[in-house]
């Protein structure tokens, strides 16, 4: 009796031991749980585009604030703090951020570039007005204004992302595909509505617009600042002026964050119209999934407004 009472009063010792067994090694097969990533973007129309891709995942830090110049841009050090502590940069590049280019140095992050992206089409400034005090020479950083670009991209966030958080990788091509099949209905509206204004030839402060026109088949005819928004010389201005009178160029649009009497002083002696701001970075704009076709419809809706008004 003494043998089977030791022997049962052992049993819940032993299961006690077991239970604590087990519990030890299923912490140790257990993966750590996946973290969605921590993404840094440069301007509005890109981390619209990143949105789509995360959903309801995560949300994309947007650097560039509101109203600011995506050329010369001051970093904060909470923003210096968020690029450092990324998992992932998506930018166009250097040539339109270099504010960036700099400080992306001290970040682990991978980065994705989007101006360099495969696929991405590009192509050099248009130099429609060609003067010599007028130096559009190199690549036209404004590529996500060819919707194509922005539809070549989105399965390339996605594998970027997919690449940093396996677990989700299904949601985020899910989100890629659903948000491209949005971009093709948005590209055909924008298509429809800009078709009517083809043959008006037009004048912009920046030459940002390149791609734009181009995609959409618009008749460019010069800008009143280079690439990087300098301010123009004399002689293209009253060069540029003789050209609207030349090629009766119906509207001279100024831009966001950028004072308009330049181009109203352009149209002096002209028959040429001024046209709302336009606004190529979505500087004026909420961030967000919506942000990118809040963009393209704004610029055509101001292009149509006096180019067929």
């Amino acid at each position: 009796m003494l043998y089977y009472h030791i022997y049962i009063a052992g049993v819940p010792r032993l299961k006690e031991q077991s239970m604590r067994l087990c519990a030890a090694l299923c912490l140790i097969a257990l993966p750590a749980a996946a973290e969605v990533p921590t993404v840094v973007t440069d301007i509005v129309p890109v981390q619209s585009l990143v949105a789509q891709v995360m959903g309801d995942l995560g949300q994309p830090v947007l650097l560039l604030e509101r109203g600011a110049d995506e050329h010369d841009f001051q970093l904060r050090p909470s923003q210096m703090q968020a690029i450092a502590d990324a998992d992932l940069i998506v930018w166009i590049g250097p040539q339109l951020t270099p504010w960036l280019d700099r400080a992306r140095a001290s970040s682990r992050a991978v980065q994705l570039g989007l101006l360099e992206a495969p696929g991405t089409q590009v192509q050099p400034y248009s130099d429609a007005s060609g003067h010599a005090d007028h130096d559009h020479s190199g690549i036209d950083p404004h590529v996500w204004l060819n919707p194509d670009n922005a539809a070549r991209w989105l399965p390339l966030i996605a594998d970027q992302l997919s690449a940093a958080d396996p677990a989700n990788a299904g949601a985020y091509a899910a989100n890629a595909a659903a948000a491209a099949t949005q971009l093709t209905a948005l590209d055909r509206d924008i298509a429809a509505a800009l078709a009517p204004a083809a043959n008006e030839p037009f004048v912009t402060y920046h030459n940002a617009y390149g791609y734009f026109a181009a995609h959409y088949g618009l008749t460019f005819a010069g800008s009143l600042a280079d690439g990087e928004a300098a301010d123009p010389g004399a002689a293209h201005l009253t060069e540029l002026r003789e050209q609207l009178r030349a090629q009766n160029v119906r509207c001279v649009f100024p831009e966001a964050q950028h004072d308009p009497a330049l181009a109203a002083q352009l149209l002096d002696g002209t028959s040429s119209r001024l046209g709302g701001a336009l606004d190529p970075v979505g500087s004026t704009l909420d961030p967000g999934p919506q942000a990118y076709g809040a963009l393209m419809h704004g610029l055509a809706d101001v292009v149509m407004a006096c180019l067929r008004g």
